[in-house]
């Protein structure tokens, strides 16, 4: 009550005692007792990178030597002495489950022979969330190899996938990534790519830095990381911070039915941080429909994470993972989720640890990348990688000089730890370790004097059984309401199309109860087409009415939807080359430039097609596009956020806040009231006259606008263009200016050359 109010512990933790005794310890080392020469100066206390003497880090040059050899020489020794010095040194000083024992003294052990395989223990593994562009093309897709070796799965992180790795190999090894991931930068996510996704996760939260967008900096944003991004090389990209159109539990909803209808055969996973009250988060998260759970910790490394977060945001996995299986259980939820955890989980006791907390997968990152030849230099934002793991200089991933095989050595291995332990246990199955604590012994955590406050039986509780017939782990699968979706009815009329590329033309009603329109359809052209996807409009849909959330949500090239009416939320969000077009219904009386046609984060996360809306456009709209083109009559604020590529072309009043953290891409605005300035973040673009092909560029796309829409903006425009056209203002992001000049100046010295 006195410190920290309205901070929640579940766990206790120290007092003052136990801070007077630090402080006199800190205190004797910058005054000690007996002054000597060597005493003039502090000591490193090896805070971040690891220094002789100084703090216990789990990563250690003991560790890394031995994981290392035992990975690429298929050591067992060195396993051993790898997951001993784990177990019995640095985890025990670093984690809250290196202060469990297990209790032994249960259930008779069994042989290790009749325990469950290796091959099978490995396919719950997968490697961490690792994006194309923080680490180099080779060390990704040697992951991706090794992971689909092993019947596991690796994930895409954040940056998108190389088109070319969704087909196998020559010599039967593949590259995709099982896992596909959609954060909020969204950056790299089209239609093609989550149709080749065992798995889309959406990741709400990173654990080692929670609530912070990811960043990868200029330098390492290459022309093959900006191709595979939707963006401009050397131009630094920026996640935000959260996802645009996730406000609300029903928001979550929404986004996973999204992805869903974007592919059926996947399941949609939800990655939340380890936190107090995640298990509440969770439970919703869950009744939104989410298949899969993912509960991150603290410890997760990352490139892009700020030194403050490295050492003093988020909770140990092992806080978060209890309270949301006891939480799942307690609510009769447990069974309709696959729970998995992660966060410096390297060995088979922290697998086991997991397992006995609820965890039926498991996470791993930064021991993979270990066996692939990392040191833990921590200049992965530096792009400064010696090994070339983390960086994108095509000098340093020369270096580079791992291989699959290493990463598969290392889990199988792992995997005979966790059958040694299960045997022990007199478990033969790891899916009935799932939530049984108690196998799991606290005494040990009053041996170390910082830990006699510690109370971890909020951790080791059994989770309450409430309702009968209550599983303790993942048995059923949910229901997604695919069967109810228009988009079947569209599939079936536009098999023409699908079979033999043959035009059709489809008219149908609309209401607002009909979501996610065209998505499904979209999902079916990629798979028909093997991502070429088919010319344009060569599907055509007219409807008619009040369409739902999410209508051309990953709208695929070739189908073009035209609205007679009015949509909600989400419109074209994540356009994957498609054609939208809508409008008020022809007998409207009212003004339709003065009215809300759309509403809120209309084409978030677009990266190509065309869109035009004879209406105004609620907040946030064409929030990270990065390649389609827009025309609307009027935003609401915040438009055109974090925009990195693309075209938009606003023909009426903004909202607040225009383009912050723009950093590609152009927005034409039609300024008629000179006012435009104030309601700009100017941060990061500057407002520009147009050039005569800049005026020749709008043009073409206000006449499209006119003939789709019938817009009488457009018409006046044009019929005055001459005039009309210096209203119009040109938002220029400094960054993409910047690139641009030098490739005008790189082409002008060659062409001299």
């Amino acid at each position: 009550e006195r410190c920290f109010r309205g901070t929640t512990s579940r766990v206790g933790g120290i007092n003052f005692d136990t801070l007077f005794a630090e402080s006199l310890q800190r205190h004797q080392l910058g005054f000690p007792e007996r002054s000597t020469e060597s005493s003039s100066e502090l000591p490193n206390p090896g805070d971040i990178h690891w220094r002789s003497g100084g703090d216990t880090h789990m990563w250690d040059p003991i560790s890394i030597t031995n994981l290392q050899v035992a990975a690429q020489t298929n050591s067992q020794d060195a396993y051993w002495a790898f997951a001993k010095h784990a177990n019995e040194v640095a985890t025990k000083k670093a984690t809250l489950r290196g202060l469990l024992t297990f209790n032994e003294s249960l259930t008779p052990a069994v042989a290790i022979e009749e325990v469950e395989s290796a091959a099978d223990i490995v396919k719950r593994f997968c490697t961490g969330a690792m994006s194309l562009g923080s680490i180099s093309s080779e060390s990704h897709e040697t992951l991706a190899i090794a992971m689909n070796r092993l019947g596991g799965k690796s994930n895409t992180g954040e940056g998108g996938e190389d088109p070319t790795r969704f087909t196998p190999m020559a010599d039967g090894d593949s590259k995709r990534s099982a896992i596909k991931q959609v954060a909020s930068g969204r950056f790299g996510v089209t239609i093609w790519y989550l149709a080749n996704a065992d798995e889309i996760q959406i990741k709400i939260v990173q654990g080692a830095k929670p609530g912070e967008g990811g960043e990868l900096p200029g330098d390492k944003v290459d022309d093959y990381i900006a191709k595979i991004r939707h963006s401009t090389p050397g131009v630094g990209l920026i996640s935000p911070p959260p996802h645009h159109d996730i406000y609300s539990i029903e928001d979550m909803a929404q986004l996973i039915h999204d992805l869903k209808n974007a592919n059926r055969d996947a399941r949609i996973s939800v990655k939340l941080g380890s936190e107090i009250g995640v298990g509440t988060i969770a439970a919703g998260v869950t009744k939104a429909k989410a298949d899969h759970l993912v509960i991150a910790g603290h410890d997760g490394g990352t490139g892009a994470s700020p030194l403050t977060s490295i050492k003093h945001a988020g909770l140990p996995w092992e806080l978060g993972l209890a309270e949301t299986h006891q939480t799942l259980v307690m609510n009769n939820l447990r069974s309709r989720v696959v729970l998995q955890t992660d966060g410096q989980i390297k060995t088979g006791r922290d697998v086991v640890i997991a397992a006995l907390l609820g965890a039926e997968e498991f996470g791993f990152a930064t021991a993979p990348l270990v066996t692939l030849g990392c040191i833990m230099m921590r200049k992965c934002h530096l792009n400064t990688c010696p090994v070339g793991i983390a960086t994108q200089d095509p000098e340093l991933r020369a270096k580079f000089a791992g291989k699959p095989e290493s990463v598969v050595n290392y889990f199988f291995m792992l995997a005979e730890e966790v059958r040694q332990i299960m045997s022990q246990l007199g478990f033969t199955r790891l899916q009935d370790m799932i939530g049984q604590t108690q196998y799991l012994d606290s005494e040990q955590a009053v041996a170390h004097w910082k830990s006699k406050g510690l109370d971890l039986s909020g951790i080791l509780q059994k989770a309450p059984i409430i309702y009968e017939g209550t599983e303790i782990y993942c048995t059923q699968s949910q229901d997604h309401g695919l069967d109810a979706a228009l988009d079947n009815t569209l599939i079936a009329l536009a098999q023409p199309a699908l079979e033999t590329g043959a035009k059709v033309q489809i008219e149908h009603e609309i209401l607002n109860i009909n979501r996610v329109v065209g998505t499904m359809l979209s999902h079916e052209v990629a798979k028909a087409t093997l991502g070429n996807m088919l010319p344009d409009d060569t599907i055509s849909i007219r409807l008619h009415g009040s369409a739902g959330q999410s209508v051309g949500a990953f709208l695929a090239k070739g189908i073009t939807i035209e609205i007679e009416g009015d949509a909600n939320d989400f419109v074209g969000k994540g356009l994957s080359g498609g054609k939208l077009v809508i409008y008020p219904p022809k007998e409207a009386t009212f003004a339709a430039e003065d009215n809300i046609l759309l509403g809120n984060v209309v084409l978030y996360g677009a990266t190509s097609g065309e869109a035009y809306f004879r209406g105004i456009a609620a907040e946030r709209f064409c929030v990270r596009n990065s390649g389609a083109t827009a025309v609307v009559e009027g935003v609401g604020d915040h438009g055109c956020e974090y925009m990195t590529g693309g075209t938009v072309v606003i023909l009426g009043k903004t909202g607040r806040n225009f383009g912050a953290g723009m950093s590609g891409g152009v927005a034409y605005v039609l300024d008629t009231q000179g006012d435009f300035h104030r309601q700009c973040n100017l941060e990061t673009f500057e407002l520009e006259r147009l050039s005569p092909a800049d005026e020749d560029d709008v043009r073409i796309l206000i006449e499209k606008h006119q003939r789709l829409t019938g817009s009488t903006v457009a018409a006046r425009l044009l019929k005055d263009w001459e005039s009309e056209k210096q209203s119009l203002i040109k938002v220029m992001p400094s960054d993409y200016k910047r690139v641009l000049e030098a490739q005008k100046a790189l082409l002008k010295t060659s062409n001299i050359g």
